[in-house]
């Protein structure tokens, strides 16, 4: 991935949900809002941002174009949430 990634915001969620944390990161001189860590069957897991379009459905707002890309962004972030 290329540009520095740093986790801006990490906002951890109480209680027995599985929405656990949202979380802000920057990529370079971007920030990217909105990336959730969830919890599903197979354990934690990345989601990322969303936004309800007229029709009611919820579309993803950023996409990472490869699965690798995918895959650094979601162990980075997942690193950092359990860190804290």
């Amino acid at each position: 991935m290329n540009g520095s990634l740093e986790v801006v915001r990490l906002h951890r969620f109480e209680g027995d949900t599985k929405l656990k944390a949202f979380v802000d990161v920057s990529i370079g001189e971007y920030l990217i809002k909105g990336l959730r860590v969830v919890s599903g069957p197979k354990g934690l897991f990345l989601g990322m941002p969303q936004e309800k379009a007229k029709d009611g459905k919820w579309y993803d707002t950023f996409h990472p174009l490869t699965k690798e890309a995918r895959d650094s962004l979601a162990e980075r972030v997942l690193s950092a949430y359990n860190e804290e």
